[in-house]
């Protein structure tokens, strides 16, 4: 009997290279927060659970040198994934074409969505206190699997509908963008801070 495993979801940690780059970060999210009415502004009408700047600010790395910074490392990790994928890009090349920050507090969430017109998306995580919420992937199939039975308790992660990650300060996590995820609520009052992105593909 043969089996074989096929149409793998993969997900990629890397971690940030060595130096004041997290500290800086940490400095850049506050003081980015702290200036954005209009981001706040977003988060209050649409009932966003902490602060985040997706939907007020598109130039980051021209507001702080390590947003800049922490792109030249995110474009490496990207050409990483890519290779790692098989992706045959020919001339094209990928593009970080949307950066923003997250942060969270007690009770902070983010439900279970998708990054439409990207091929990469991931997070950075600058401050991960105890009881921060994790990160949850899902199954692409799992919509498809109809009366599929329960699996048992000790079913490896290879063979389970849901993934889990709780990153560290300094972790980068990359995916393709059509994987579904989502940020589980957090039981801590000190804040989550992650800044996330994605990338496309651009002649």
């Amino acid at each position: 009997m043969t089996q074989t495993a096929l149409f793998a979801s993969h997900i990629q940690q890397t971690r940030l290279a060595s130096g004041g780059l997290l500290d800086d970060l940490l400095d850049a999210c506050w003081m980015i927060e702290d200036g954005d009415q209009a981001g706040h502004d977003w988060c209050e009408r649409e009932g966003y659970p902490g602060y985040t700047s997706y939907a007020s600010l598109d130039d980051l790395p021209m507001r702080a040198p390590a947003f800049a910074e922490l792109v030249q490392q995110l474009d490496d990790f990207a050409y990483q994934f890519a290779e790692a994928r098989y992706w045959d890009l020919g001339t094209a090349r990928l593009n970080c074409d949307s950066l923003w920050i997250n942060i969270l507090g007690e009770g902070g969430h983010h439900s279970g969505h998708i990054h439409p017109n990207s091929v990469i998306s991931g997070t950075c995580y600058v401050a991960t206190p105890a009881g921060a919420g994790a990160i949850k992937f899902e199954d692409p199939r799992l919509a498809m699997m109809m009366a599929a039975p329960p699996l048992k308790t000790d079913a490896p992660e290879a063979a389970a509908r849901f993934a889990y990650r709780t990153p560290t300060p300094g972790d980068v996590l990359m995916w393709e963008s059509w994987l579904r995820h989502e940020v589980l609520t957090s039981q801590t009052e000190e804040a989550r801070i992650s800044v996330s992105f994605n990338y496309s593909i651009v002649d």
